[in-house]
């Protein structure tokens, strides 16, 4: 169930945010979900915003998610960011 939700909530934000910025569920486990960002966002104020973007994505499709953190590449001139959220409850809809 929960694989099915973040595959739509993929889906759902790079429907609405691209190309800006495109979503890639990189690892799903033990409660903690972990997102590939990319795009030209990253050369853009904000860059934190984007990525907690997903969590309210989550949330509309009834799972309650924190961000708990963002990864940046170690070269800042790579296009991406990894998001860590929190899977704390999932609705059943």
């Amino acid at each position: 169930m929960l694989k099915g939700k973040v595959k739509v909530a993929v889906e759902l934000y790079n429907r609405y945010h691209s190309p800006e910025a495109h979503a890639e569920l990189v690892k799903l486990d033990s409660g903690t979900l972990t997102v590939r960002f990319s795009g030209s966002f990253c050369r853009t104020c904000g860059i934190n915003d984007w990525v907690e973007d997903f969590k309210y994505v989550l949330e509309s499709l009834g799972v309650d998610a924190e961000l708990e953190r963002v990864i940046e590449p170690s070269d800042l001139q790579e296009e991406f960011r990894l998001g860590i959220f929190k899977i704390k409850h999932i609705s059943i809809r």
